[in-house]
């Protein structure tokens, strides 16, 4: 079980406040052991990254596998800044008023993609709901930029939910990723308590009108979604959330253990067991997604190029 620690706060003018009480962290299990890696391909992408000025969310979201990604030379690529608009419980990037995009960055993404000679490219953003358009521009004109100079590289896209702007969305569609990702994050149940500014139909209804788009122009676009579990919800309220994505027409799921970035974040509730992790995959694969990748250190870019690149292994299943 989680202890709870008084947590004593100094003001300004060196008075005491009223302690707070945070929750220690329970120790980890041996199955979130993370591999290190080469440090030699860690100091490349490092260097590559800063001399770009570009983020990542490996970085910003304090990813556990980013040892094993930045030693195979691959990373997930964050635009529009390092700071946030909304306040998500579990997650680590910066909150505050973002500063203006940076009309270079496009072309620099484009750039690290070739440098590292990625043959799948995963970007992502912080929200940016101080934007008319929520970023959906930036972000068409990145996804240009990367396939005009790395023609031959996929492009998946892990997006926001543009405030259920519609518009928004068709402007990162008309740019043609190759995977359009929406993490739904968790299940309903939680998103008041974990995904405060968002709303968890809204995301559905986002999954939806992207397949709906994909089956009008007849592409290959896949879709995808992800979420963590430990944060409360139980075994079968996560079958039935996979039930809701299928029924969205999604066609890629990862599911991972969310793990407390610092003191400050929601808590772990429990570890899941790879056991659990095991007969998720087989329950979703049954339910007709083309691949479920779901781990304790799953996360949505992780091993985001085998996930894309997966035969559909089962006959689709009919979710009523």
């Amino acid at each position: 079980m989680n202890r709870e620690l008084p947590v004593i706060n100094i003001a300004k003018d060196g008075s005491i406040a009223p302690a707070k009480t945070l929750r220690a962290r329970e120790p980890k299990p041996d199955w979130l052991r993370i591999r290190i890696g080469d440090p030699t391909n860690q100091n490349h992408v490092l260097k590559l990254i800063e001399g770009l000025n570009l983020h990542t969310v490996c970085q910003e979201a304090r990813c556990p596998n980013i040892f094993e990604c930045w030693s195979d030379k691959t990373a997930t690529f964050m635009l529009a800044g390092d700071t946030c608009t909304r306040h998500c419980g579990f997650c680590a990037v910066g909150k505050g008023k973002p500063g203006a995009l940076d009309t270079e960055e496009p072309r620099h993404v484009a750039e690290a993609t070739r440098h590292l000679g990625l043959a799948h490219v995963v970007i992502t953003s912080v929200n940016r709901d101080d934007l008319p358009d929520g970023g959906a521009a930036h972000w068409a004109e990145t996804i240009r930029e990367v396939r005009a100079l790395n023609p031959h590289c996929k492009i998946e896209v892990l997006i926001p939910d543009f405030n259920g702007d519609e518009a928004a969305l068709n402007v990162v569609l008309d740019a043609h990723p190759d995977v359009l990702n929406h993490n739904t994050e968790t299940i309903a149940r939680l998103y008041k308590r974990v995904r405060p500014d968002a709303n968890y139909e809204q995301t559905m209804t986002l999954i939806r009108r992207t397949a709906a788009r994909r089956e009008s122009e007849k592409s290959g676009m896949l879709t995808k979604s992800g979420i963590m579990v430990g944060l409360g919800e139980t075994f079968d309220e996560v079958v039935a959330l996979m039930g809701d994505l299928r029924r969205a027409h999604c066609d890629i799921m990862t599911i991972g253990q969310y793990l407390q970035p610092y003191a400050r974040r929601l808590p772990v509730e429990r570890y899941v067991t790879p056991a659990e992790f095991a007969e998720w995959k087989r329950i979703g694969m049954s339910l007709g997604f083309r691949h479920v990748e779901s781990s304790p250190l799953t996360r949505s870019s992780y091993h985001a190029r085998e996930q894309a690149a997966a035969p559909h292994e089962q006959a689709t299943a009919v979710v009523a």
